[in-house]
């Protein structure tokens, strides 16, 4: 069956045929799958009142409103399995232990430290470090390479342990985010004297959702006021429940200062990993496993932390990570030691690769250098290709009617962060009680007090989710990666405006937004008394421009002094101006405001609409 021509060219009509393409795929790509003219696939797209071109990588609303037209029932490919079957018209199985039963021996557990800052997270890795240190390696200078592995006797018998030592949380969420596996257990540090903390929670909730046991340990048992079983209470009602308490969970108290119940600690990771997992792996198979860390190194070049997860990775050895390449020049371990070969569980630094890959790719060794480079330009391109078909692909609050009036999403995601826990849980249940019907759920993944962190933005990536910051904004590199990941990121400064907001999405009744946009700042030179005007101040203006009827606030000392004030009165000499220029000199009135000194900044600006994306 036809469907009807376009432009004189009839074009093939689905009939509910399923279509599977990648994300960011172009109409050239579809029209392959059909045996189309990317042409007239064009022009249909035209009719239905979008100008995109054949070549263009479109987002998945895009080829799925062109398949409606075309009676094709689209399959979006996730980048996980797109990977899987790059790697299969290889010949090559990721994830898999070849062979069976007779082949998998005993790996160590891969362990991952979180827990609040200040809680004592680094001297616990420190202190796990320095006492499996060998006599005579004291001196030597030990290398920071993201990860470790430690002995510990348990029962007699020597087991070894993978500490994944990166600050934060970071790679741990980097890594959930992309759908890696890299941690078995995670171990959650609680101080005694501070107990349950929001950090605490939040890196919790990261370990839950990435469904790995966790062991607790209760640091800082030798500070004054500690209570190690009010920490216990505390998590109870988090789910973590101690073994002493007839729960599953393993707590240890510890002073990671004293290097006070280390071994206990390390015997209880042991013990757990026993209980609840079944650490086996392949150590004969060609080696597969994950990037931990990685930079660019001004003498050695490309450098990445991997870790091996099945298999036998050697010196030599031709091996694809992430979109990278390479033949293994040399490894590390985290002594700086040269190293030959590392097996399961083993973590080493890893020279000779083209370029630097990301936290959370996955690696393989391959048997050709033209192998590796063929998978290697492969993911670049549907990276690339991802990449320009984002922009609109997660949901924002003003796309959020769209989305559940065409069934895309049945659940609001969100994640909450406030300057105080008891503003935090109040928009939480003011949010929880919103009346929007039956089509779509409210769902809080996270809430915490403190900055919106790149853990957050890491968080809402995984998972669809839009972040809220009450009273706080985002620290470090967040901002910039939310807008890089697509990630809607909203800032209140009052309750019921969020509350109003998402309930207006949700509904589909949103208001234009307003930004605040910056005009100039003016530096107060001189202050002139008018018995008719009040106080004027004599400026320079230090950037931008200062205009007439527009908003200003005043700073002293970089604090602001005053809020909403208005520029009523603008001169240059004895001129009445509409707006002065940097560089120039002139005299601002604020009106019925005079508490003004030499030195204060007037910076000026605007409210205007936000474009809707």
């Amino acid at each position: 069956m036809q469907a009807p021509s376009v432009g004189g060219v009839m074009l093939p009509r689905g009939n509910g045929q399923s279509v599977r393409l990648s994300r960011g795929a172009s109409l050239t790509d579809f029209a392959e799958k059909i045996n189309a003219n990317p042409a007239s696939l064009v022009a249909v797209m035209m009719n239905l009142g979008e100008m995109v071109t054949a070549t263009q990588s479109v987002s998945d609303e895009t080829l799925k409103l062109l398949a409606d037209e075309m009676n094709y029932v689209l399959e979006i490919v996730s980048p996980e399995e797109e990977d899987r079957e790059l790697l299969e018209s290889f010949d090559i199985e990721f994830g898999e232990d070849e062979g069976g039963e007779e082949f998998l021996a005993p790996r160590p557990p891969v362990v991952t430290v979180m827990g609040h800052v200040d809680h004592g997270k680094t001297r616990l890795l420190d202190t796990i470090r320095k006492t499996n240190v060998v006599a005579g390696e004291a001196g030597g200078i030990t290398q920071h390479i993201g990860a470790y592995q430690v002995a510990t006797k348990v029962n007699e018998e020597e087991r070894r342990i993978t500490f994944i030592d990166t600050p934060g949380h970071e790679a741990f969420t980097a890594m959930r985010a992309r759908g890696a596996k890299s941690t078995d257990i995670a171990i959650l540090v609680v101080a005694a004297n501070d107990g349950v903390m929001p950090q605490t929670i939040e890196a919790l909730n990261h370990a839950k959702a990435a469904g790995v046991p966790i062991v607790v340990a209760v640091n800082k048992i030798d500070v004054e006021g500690a209570d190690p079983t009010k920490v216990r209470g505390q998590l109870t009602e988090f789910g973590l429940v101690a073994e002493e308490y007839g729960g599953d969970t393993m707590f240890v108290d510890i002073s990671a200062k004293q290097g006070l119940n280390i071994e206990n600690l390390l015997e209880a990771v042991v013990l757990t990993a026993d209980a609840s997992l079944d650490l086996r792996a392949n150590p004969e198979q060609d080696a597969q496993g994950i990037a931990i860390e990685s930079h660019l190194d001004r003498g050695r070049g490309a450098v990445a932390t991997v870790l091996v997860q099945r298999g036998t990775l050697r010196v030599g050895d031709t091996m694809v990570v992430g979109d990278a390449y390479g033949r293994v020049r040399a490894m590390l371990d985290d002594k700086g030691e040269n190293v030959e070969e590392a097996g399961p569980s083993t973590p080493v630094l890893v020279l000779g690769l083209t370029n630097v890959p990301g936290a959370g790719d996955n690696f393989l060794v391959v048997d050709e250098d033209r192998t590796a480079r063929q998978i290697a330009e492969k993911r670049a391109a549907r990276e690339r290709n991802a990449n320009f078909a984002r922009r609109g692909v997660r949901f924002s609050l003003e796309n959020l009617d769209e989305a559940l009036k065409a069934g895309l999403v049945q659940e609001l995601n969100l994640i909450i962060k406030g300057d105080a826990s008891g503003s935090v849980e109040a928009l939480e249940s003011s949010l929880l009680q919103l009346d929007v019907g039956e089509e779509v759920d409210i769902r809080i993944l996270h809430r915490g007090v403190g900055a919106v962190t790149e853990s957050d933005i890491d968080l809402a990536t995984g998972s669809d989710a839009i972040v809220i910051g009450f009273n706080v904004r985002a620290a470090g590199r967040a901002s910039q990666m939310a807008e890089r990941e697509g990630v809607d990121v909203r800032y209140y400064s009052v309750i019921y405006q969020a509350i109003e907001e998402i309930e207006a999405a949700l509904k589909g009744m949103l208001k234009p937004e307003f930004e605040e946009v910056e005009l100039g700042t003016a530096e107060i030179r001189e202050v002139f008394r008018s018995s008719k005007l009040g106080n004027i101040a004599g400026v320079l203006v230090r950037s931008g421009e200062v205009k007439r009827n527009t908003k200003a606030r005043l700073l002293r000392d970089g604090k602001v002094i005053a809020e909403n004030l208005n520029i009523s009165g603008l001169r240059r000499f004895k001129d009445d101006v509409t707006e002065i220029r940097e560089g120039f000199e002139g005299g601002i009135n604020l009106g019925n405001f005079n508490d003004i000194k030499v030195d204060d900044v007037i910076a000026t600006y605007e409210m205007r609409e936000k474009p809707r994306g």
